[in-house]
């Protein structure tokens, strides 16, 4: 399994990124995917995940702003992410999860990860 992040850059506050995930997978059958951050020193945090019906959930920090979604036909998974903050500055990754009963934000349950994209907002 390869993810490939792309769409990382510097921005400034209330600025807008588009990261985009492509898949060696066939995401229509994966049954969980996501997105996560880190910064240097803190634990990864899981940011969104969909599941294969479509259904979707996010960190509270997130709601509201960030938007993930997936093309079947390209596979690829997105996240846009709009109004940014400096606290969403982070290295973000894709990860993907072939099966299961739940798709939680969990890096722990997350079986294969991207090399990650830096996301700089100031």
């Amino acid at each position: 399994v390869q993810l490939v992040e792309s769409g990382g850059g510097s921005v400034q506050t209330g600025g807008s990124l588009r990261l985009s995930c492509a898949a060696s997978i066939d995401t229509y059958s994966t049954y969980c995917m996501g997105w996560f951050r880190q910064v240097p020193g803190k634990e990864r945090e899981g940011v969104a995940v969909t599941d294969r019906d479509g259904v979707t959930d996010y960190a509270d920090s997130v709601k509201g702003r960030f938007t993930i979604s997936k093309d079947n036909t390209k596979n690829t998974l997105s996240l846009q992410m709009n109004s940014l903050t400096p606290e969403d500055t982070a290295m973000y990754y894709c990860a993907s999860r072939r099966n299961g009963l739940e798709c939680l934000r969990d890096p722990d349950y997350f079986a294969h990860w991207g090399q990650g994209t830096q996301v700089t907002v100031s």
